[in-house]
């Protein structure tokens, strides 16, 4: 059925609520489920949020955090989030952090002890909106495998990065694949591309099943490899929270809190970076067919929702 993204904000704000957050807490969460869905990023969006009320059951995340901000040195930002959602302890932090990179002309903001943020891009975006380039890397639960191995030790890894005034945003894992896609392929019986994904004796496979016993592999091989692990070094390393190895599946209802972390770097443009952005641009432009990634993105107002999915969400809203 067709739905507003409006509409879908205010139901999965409504269903965290219930199950146990506050409301500001909820709402900054919200507003990245509807902006998720907005942009057709379904993994991200309606998806997740049974885990998230499920897990405020289980105290799996703490909905009710107050965020702690620092900042130890000029252009040094911390969200500590207190093992609630990343969402209100990135929101509280960001204009410290904006003020920071204006003063200095780069600063970072790390977010720590932190539930999954999910979409990554809807961080960076804002990044962009205060008129700064915007960096992100997160870590995320062990599905990835090294090149040649078979043992999962990094998640997926995802990088983002976003430019002011539209001039780019891209967001995606450093895996092949989103392990959502591969489960979503398995509850539909269907088969996966081969290259995403090896069995548990390190075997590439097509079958879904085999794939979630056995591991993620790297987008562009070891190419790949070597940005989930910059990823993961600056998600974990630089916010003192835990690695990929030390956190269980991120829907999994009970367990620890996933203590995951994400790093943001803020850049002030140079006077020469507009011209030199066009420059590119321009040559990709002229080009059929061709873009700069993230440019002319508009979001949907309405949405097509499975009617089983919006059924359930209504549900987590009115316990």
């Amino acid at each position: 059925m067709k739905v507003s993204v409006s509409e879908i904000e205010d139901i999965a704000k409504a269903a965290m609520v219930a199950h146990g957050a506050g409301a500001w807490q909820a709402g900054e969460v919200a507003q990245a489920v509807a902006r998720a869905e907005a942009f057709g990023n379904v993994i991200c969006g309606l998806y997740y949020l049974e885990s998230y009320c499920t897990q405020l059951k289980s105290g799996r995340v703490d909905g009710q955090a107050d965020p702690i901000i620092t900042r130890p040195k000029g252009g040094q930002v911390i969200a500590d989030a207190r093992y609630g959602f990343a969402q209100p302890a990135f929101s509280r932090g960001l204009p410290l952090a904006v003020a920071a990179a204006r003063e200095n002309g780069t600063a970072t903001l790390a977010v720590a002890h932190a539930h999954t943020c999910t979409s990554l891009g809807f961080f960076t975006e804002q990044i962009a909106a205060a008129g700064l380039i915007g960096i992100g890397f997160t870590n995320a639960s062990p599905v990835v495998a090294p090149p040649n191995g078979k043992a999962a030790v990094i998640g997926t890894n995802p990088i983002s990065m976003s430019i002011p005034n539209g001039g780019m945003h891209w967001d995606f894992s450093t895996s092949a694949v989103a392990l959502g896609k591969i489960t979503m392929a398995k509850v539909a019986g269907e088969k996966i591309p081969l290259g995403w994904a090896v069995d548990a004796d390190g075997t590439p496979t097509t079958d879904p099943t085999a794939a979630l016993s056995g591991a993620l592999v790297s987008s562009g091989g070891y190419k790949g490899w070597g940005f989930g692990l910059m990823a993961e070094v600056l998600a974990a390393g630089m916010t003192g929270s835990v690695n990929s190895l030390d956190v269980s599946g991120l829907k999994v209802a009970n367990g620890k809190p996933h203590d995951l972390g994400q790093f943001y770097i803020l850049i002030e443009p140079g006077a020469d970076f507009g011209a030199r952005l066009s420059r590119v641009a321009q040559a990709v432009a002229e080009q059929d067919g061709a873009r700069i990634p993230g440019q002319n993105r508009q979001p949907m107002t309405q949405i097509d929702v499975a009617d089983a999915l919006w059924s359930a969400s209504r549900a987590l809203a009115m316990c």
